[in-house]
């Protein structure tokens, strides 16, 4: 059977997540359905990440098995049009060898967190970011930043649902950006690691938000992670801030 390579935008909010689930909606669900439209019978699709509910994705890929040996660029334009009006959009379809698994052969993964620091609502980005009232000091939210960059134990930083086998991470690089926005300033947080835990990302900027409001010094950081503790984490943020941004391979299906 073909394997196809899928990358994949969509807007998290109408979804419980990206795993099919019986009486929710979800990405994987709407995917799977509109293969289905193209070849009859039940498809399943593995994808690099799973999505909580709410969280975006500017870069998801997700591998498919087709019986068709379809034409790439048919294969996603025909997806497009069964997904409509779904907020989901397949960017790119490349045919892969069998060997290529979306979620295994995967090297690197990156979120993005948008957060917007102003007083007024929210309207065009309504859903797509997370707003805060209170000013942001970007500077000591790079230094707390840093005390986690490196191999270590994200115990603290890790949901207490979370099912991986061990809480002991390398996060590559935090990166942290400020634009100004009209009356108020976008802040944007870039992380990189092989994987992550569950709710690592939003713990981690649920977090640094608290240093740079100046709730915590910035070496509360490296107490909180030294901790292990699920407890000494900050407040985990909300997920509409949250995109997969990206996905690396050691060769990039899509060229």
């Amino acid at each position: 059977m073909p394997r196809f390579a899928l990358k994949i935008e969509y807007d998290g909010g109408p979804f419980a997540g990206w795993q099919r689930q019986a009486d929710q909606p979800s990405v994987q669900g709407a995917i799977e359905d509109a293969l289905a439209k193209l070849e009859p019978g039940p498809h399943t699709i593995a994808a690099a990440g799973r999505t909580d509910a709410g969280v975006h994705a500017t870069g998801q890929v997700a591998h498919a098995d087709l019986k068709k040996d379809w034409d790439p660029f048919r294969l996603s334009e025909a997806l497009n049009y069964h997904l409509r009006p779904a907020p989901v959009a397949i960017l790119a379809c490349a045919r892969v060898d069998d060997e290529f698994h979306a979620r295994f052969s995967a090297q690197e993964r990156r979120y993005l967190f948008r957060l917007v620091q102003r007083r007024a609502p929210t309207t065009h980005d309504r859903g797509l970011v997370w707003r805060v009232q209170n000013p942001l000091d970007v500077e000591a939210m790079r230094e707390g930043a840093s005390y986690l960059i490196g191999h270590h134990d994200f115990t603290t930083f890790r949901s207490t649902m979370c099912q991986s086998k061990s809480p002991v991470k390398t996060l590559d690089e935090i990166r942290i950006e400020e634009h100004d926005i009209l009356h108020g300033r976008e802040v944007r947080f870039h992380l990189r690691a092989r994987s992550f835990l569950h709710n690592q990302v939003r713990s981690i900027v649920g977090t640094l938000e608290r240093v740079g409001a100046g709730s915590w010094p910035a070496e509360r950081v490296a107490e909180a992670l030294v901790a292990r503790d699920r407890a000494a984490c900050g407040p985990v943020c909300p997920p509409q801030g949250l995109y997969l941004s990206a996905v690396g391979y050691p060769r990039d299906p899509f060229g």
